[in-house]
């Protein structure tokens, strides 16, 4: 690839499809299996042999095959997918009219390889955080007071390296054991350093054991005055202004595709803005670190990089925001309630203000024809569904050939299929 090919979103698969078994044999661990299943998803996105749904015009017969996406996080083309999926989910749970605190919580970099190593100990990294600000919260109150969390695992730095870091979205506020709202405006800086200092310690001391106390101890003399944490006091935006603050943290890929620059086979070039100059800065890799900066990103099959807390428990976020309606009825504030999800029809729609299943040459609508899954071969097909009296007395196929070609007029108003 030369300087002045045009970098798109092939260019990433084009990187791992030259080099990723080169990377596997000289990094064995990269040969686990949930590895190479979200690498080979990726790969496979958007390709007619990772699956597709076949859409068809019943008045012109024009054909629209969609290819499934792999719906991964690490793939450049779908990570915008589903942080538009996300939006909508979190635009709903979110409650209007609370202010939330936007908190950062960080690792020492001499102790980030030890999670590099066991990745699977990181859900025991996001307990500790929220186990950390319940009791900071409980002793600047006083009280126990139940606030709303939604927490972010990050393990990429802006150029890629890992670097472990937690995003928290906490409520201004909560309810306590009476139900009665608090605010919450005041937390005092050097106590969320030394408690978030003591409970990372302390929680890697319990799971790394005897080969970590040196370097903490280490660390404590270092660092008297705790550890690097970050807390936003001032108001951030709510509702949808909020979720789309939190978007670029929740289900990025490592790196965006207008951030590679160039790929000739041996070497990547991209560009990334570092956090402390706020300057942007270029890196010119070999094309394996490149790949492993990529890949050691990739969490445990099943992880949940996204979790939410206490008055955002998935469980109960619907009967808060009817509490929290009542409670703040009385001085004119709201709570949004909770919609349904968008479809894949409607999220076309508002990305590109075209329908994707209208046709193009006729204006008509198109029906779903065929799935096809890869190891299953054709799971559906309309055809068929015809053949075998589906639509009864109301469609008469007096003019379908074996192709399916023509269709009775009769039934075109009658097929309003969707995949989604």
């Amino acid at each position: 690839m030369t300087k002045q090919q045009r970098i798109d979103k092939q260019t990433f698969k084009q990187i791992f499809e030259d080099h990723f078994e080169e990377f596997q044999a000289k990094h064995p661990r990269y040969q686990a299996d949930y590895i190479e299943e979200v690498v080979e998803k990726m790969l496979n996105c958007a390709e007619e042999e990772g699956g597709y749904a076949r859409y068809k015009c019943m008045h012109c017969q024009q054909e629209k095959v969609v290819p499934f996406s792999c719906k991964s996080s690490f793939c450049l083309s779908c990570a915008r997918i589903r942080l538009e999926k996300w939006l909508e989910k979190i635009e709903d749970t979110l409650f209007e009219d609370v202010e939330y605190r936007h908190v950062v919580l960080t690792i020492p970099e001499a102790l980030r390889v030890y999670f590099y190593r066991a990745p699977e100990k990181l859900s025991r990294f996001i307990q500790t955080g929220l186990e950390m600000l319940k009791e900071l919260i409980r002793e600047i109150t006083k009280k126990d007071i139940e606030c709303g969390y939604i927490v972010v695992l990050q393990t990429a730095g802006r150029s890629g390296t890992y670097n472990p870091h937690l995003h928290i979205m906490m409520t201004a506020g909560g309810l306590d054991d009476k139900d009665e709202w608090q605010d919450i405006n005041y937390i005092p800086f050097n106590l969320l350093h030394k408690k978030w200092q003591y409970h990372l310690f302390e929680m890697m001391k319990e799971e790394f054991g005897e080969e970590i106390k040196p370097h903490i101890d280490q660390l404590y003399r270092k660092y008297p005055r705790g550890i690097v944490a970050h807390i936003k006091m001032e108001k951030v935006p709510k509702k949808e202004q909020l979720a789309r603050y939190l978007m670029k943290y929740v289900g990025s890929p490592p790196i965006a595709l207008s951030r590679i620059i160039e790929y000739d086979g041996k070497r990547v070039k991209y560009w990334y803005k570092d956090h402390r100059t706020g300057k942007k800065e270029f890196a010119n890799v070999d094309v394996l670190t490149f790949i492993g900066r990529m890949v050691q990103h990739i969490l445990p099959k099943g992880f949940k990089a996204v979790r939410y807390y206490g008055l955002h428990a998935t469980c109960k976020v619907k009967k808060v925001a009817e509490k929290l309606r009542e409670i703040f009825k009385s001085v004119g504030k709201k709570i949004a309630g909770i919609f349904g999800k968008k479809s894949y029809r409607e999220r076309i729609k508002k990305m590109t203000g075209k329908d994707p299943f209208i046709c193009q040459d006729c204006g008509s609508e198109m029906v779903l024809w065929e799935i096809y899954v890869p190891g299953y071969g054709v799971v559906y097909s309309e055809l068929e569904e015809l053949r075998n009296g589906k639509y009864g007395e109301a469609f008469e196929e007096e003019k379908a050939d074996t192709q399916g070609r023509t269709v009775h007029s009769r039934g075109r108003d009658i097929l309003q299929l969707s995949l989604f």
